[in-house]
């Protein structure tokens, strides 16, 4: 049986916020559920979800969304996501490709 995902109450507060703004810029563009779904390219029912703040989203869905309405993710309209992303591929590189796990200690205490 699978069992229901649950999530801290930070990220249920973040996408509760991000659901809010994204309706809120949405009416006061004056759009319609219906006409904004649209030009987002989903359903209305997935756009409920989103302004919602439901979790089971998809990310890039509402990035798209919060994008069209013209919420402010990162603050400077994305010019600075690219140096941003290079900056973090850069400290990315610094460090291994994977995480291993260390290996047990064995205890040989005779």
């Amino acid at each position: 049986m699978l069992v229901p995902r649950t999530y801290s109450h930070l990220a249920a507060d973040a996408a509760a916020i991000l659901g809010k703004q994204i309706r809120l810029a949405r009416k006061q563009r004056k759009m319609t559920e219906a006409d904004f779904a649209e030009r987002v390219g989903i359903a209305r029912s997935t756009l409920r979800a989103i302004e919602g703040g439901s979790l089971k989203s998809e990310i890039g869905l509402v990035f798209e969304a919060a994008f069209v309405a013209g919420v402010d993710l990162f603050r400077d309209d994305g010019r600075h996501l690219v140096p941003q992303l290079a900056r973090l591929d850069d400290k990315l590189a610094l460090l291994p490709r994977r995480v291993r796990t260390a290996p047990a200690e064995l205890k040989d205490d005779f």
